[in-house]
């Protein structure tokens, strides 16, 4: 089971939202409709609270968290790539944070905009909405444009489909021994990499 009462605070989510088995919720965590949170992801509300909007995701072993009396918000849509910190932080409306990034303590990264793969967005960075931010320590290095964005909400709507997906068919299961003849791929979703 992987949700956890502390103190009496008991995670609260959304029936529409899939939360893998192995991911674990602790304390004051709100997972709101259509969201997706991947397998060994932690979001740990022991001291702030962590709130994941509408149809966000969390994506494999990221790790949410906060100060006492922090608020750790993922706004609609937002999208968090595989392996992502996010510490006390806001992630605004339909920006994506890419993998392997740390975003600290009030930082506030503006709505549509994109933080490249290991970055470090430094303790209260903020920037404009559609902002592209990348490096070590993150600065913004110019806007988003209209096709990047439509690449991020393309990706982030088959996030969406995937918590679908897996509330109607992911169950455990053992392992076959050998391939099986004719065997299916999965062929769901087009999002490819952006050049």
């Amino acid at each position: 089971m992987p949700y956890y009462k502390i103190d009496g605070v008991t995670p609260v989510v959304d029936p529409s939202a899939y939360i893998h088995p192995t991911a674990t919720l602790i304390g004051d965590v709100i997972i709101q409709k259509g969201c997706y949170v991947g397998p060994g992801a932690c979001l740990r509300g022991d001291f702030g609270r962590i709130t994941m909007e509408e149809e966000s995701n969390i994506q494999d072993n990221c790790v949410v968290h906060g100060f006492a009396g922090s608020h750790t918000v993922i706004s609609k849509r937002g999208h968090i790539g595989h392996g992502a910190v996010l510490h006390g932080c806001v992630i605004g409306e339909d920006a994506l944070v890419g993998m392997n990034t740390v975003v600290m303590d009030g930082a506030d990264i503006g709505e549509g905009s994109i933080v490249a793969a290991c970055s470090f967005i430094k303790t209260g960075f903020t920037c404009s909405p559609r902002s592209m931010i990348m490096g070590t320590p993150g600065k913004v290095v110019r806007s988003v444009s209209d096709d990047e964005l439509k690449w991020k909400q393309t990706g982030t709507r088959e996030y969406i489909e995937l918590s679908k997906r897996c509330l109607t068919s992911m169950v455990e299961c053992a392992p076959l021994t050998s391939l099986e003849p004719k065997r299916p791929t999965l062929q769901t979703g087009s999002h490819q990499p952006k050049s």
